[in-house]
């Protein structure tokens, strides 16, 4: 089997220790016996001594060469020769001297401390059951039963409390196995979150910065296609259109492979940024118009993630109202309050059921669409309102609280 690296090696220690000096303490409580009562029980032979000490010399003898197996480990040979050698001993000093007794209960922990269950109840039993032999045999007068019941009683407790601290042990190295195991997949599912998460917002950047700008500029392209002979000026003027939307897009796309905030958002404050985008964003026939609704001085300081959802979120208003609804006039509303701050896109193009899921062939052609907006504005700590009926128009409608606390509940 292998080895249990999990095990508290100071806990090991202690408890060896402790078994060790309990063992030393009841032999020399033993010999202590030996010494002061021999003569008034008969003659003592110098070898009996020597037997308690070649006892004493062996059992420490075997646990510096001979450890017990860690859990998890069969018992080496040498270790089961070791507790044999030790456990024959002491049959011979029992049957010799009484007061050997005094050490089973060490012995007890030693046999079960570390061995298999199959190995260390059996062993139990062959001990308890010699000393209840041992104690009957030197009882004088009548019969006692705490002879026989006291020693059962040590050994079965003894026998359980150990056994059951095995038990727990196993339970806990399997609890330890499992809990490490869930840990590696819990890493593993938030790696992957993680993952799904950069993916989606590389996605939402993509879309926001090339496939808007690629839009537009095929639209300024077949502008200017079909005014190209009739208007070779406003058919000019489309090809330059576009080629700005071109330099805007390289620029938006150097600075997100640097990873900062969006262009216009770098050189300008917010309220610049919408204003330039609703001016950038009309054309002929088309009409897109800022309005700030805020005390004088504008908004103050924002993080930079909501200044950044707030603007992309309104590019991707217009750029639906443009591409989907065929508005001829969009309005974008900052409102500043003391509480929270939203922006309202309303156009007048054609509108939908915003209370349908769109078609899949619609979803399709659309692209991210109201999901990276929705996505945009849970991620800024604020919710998405979308209000749209077929012929009515669209107002699309972001708000981001300014106060700690929990974003409010998206709005389908």
């Amino acid at each position: 089997m292998e080895r249990d690296d999990t095990e508290p090696d100071a806990d090991a220690r202690w408890l060896t220790a402790a078994l060790d000096a309990a063992f030393l303490l009841l032999l020399g409580g033993a010999l202590v016996r030996l010494l002061t009562h021999g003569r008034a029980e008969g003659a003592r032979s110098a070898w009996v001594l020597a037997l308690f000490l070649a006892f004493g010399a062996l059992y420490l003898f075997g646990r510096l060469t001979a450890p017990a197996p860690r859990h998890g480990e069969r018992p080496t040979v040498r270790h089961l020769v070791w507790l044999g050698a030790v456990l024959a001993l002491w049959m011979v000093l029992l049957a010799l001297e009484p007061s050997a007794t005094w050490c089973t209960m060490p012995l007890l922990f030693t046999g079960l401390h570390r061995l298999p269950v199959r190995l260390a109840v059996p062993l139990a039993a062959v001990l308890v059951l010699l000393v209840v032999v041992s104690e009957v045999r030197i009882a004088s007068g009548g019969f006692n039963p705490n002879l026989v019941i006291a020693p059962v009683a040590l050994g079965t407790v003894a026998t359980a409390v150990l056994v059951h601290g095995r038990r727990l042990t196993t339970r806990q190295r399997l609890l330890i196995g499992d809990l490490v195991r869930a840990r590696g997949e819990l890493a593993a599912s938030e790696r992957h979150a993680g993952i799904l998460a950069e993916r989606q917002r590389l996605s939402a950047e993509i879309h926001d910065i090339l496939a808007q700008s690629l839009s537009s500029q095929r639209m300024l392209l077949q502008a200017a296609q079909r005014h190209w002979h009739t208007e070779p000026d406003t058919a000019h003027t489309h090809v330059w259109d576009a080629a700005a939307t071109a330099d805007r897009a390289l620029a938006e796309v150097r600075r997100f492979v640097r990873d900062l905030a969006p262009l216009d958002l770098a050189e300008n404050s917010l309220v610049t940024a919408l204003r330039t985008l609703a001016e950038r964003d009309g054309a002929p026939g088309r009409a897109v118009e800022f309005r700030l609704d805020a005390a004088p001085g504008g908004p103050g300081a924002l993080p930079g993630a909501v200044e950044a959802a707030l603007l992309r979120v309104t590019q991707q208003a217009l750029a639906n109202a443009r591409e989907h609804a065929g508005a001829s006039k969009a309005v974008v509303t900052l409102t500043c309050l003391e509480d929270r701050i939203t922006v309202d896109i309303a156009d007048n193009g054609c509108g939908f059921d915003a209370r349908k899921p769109p078609r899949r062939s619609r979803a399709a052609e659309r692209g991210h669409g109201l999901p990276v907006m929705r996505m945009r504005a849970r991620e800024a700590g604020g919710s998405l309102t979308v209000e749209s009926a077929p012929g009515e128009g669209t107002v699309v409608t972001m708000a981001v609280p300014l106060a700690t606390g929990d974003a409010g509940r998206e709005t389908p």
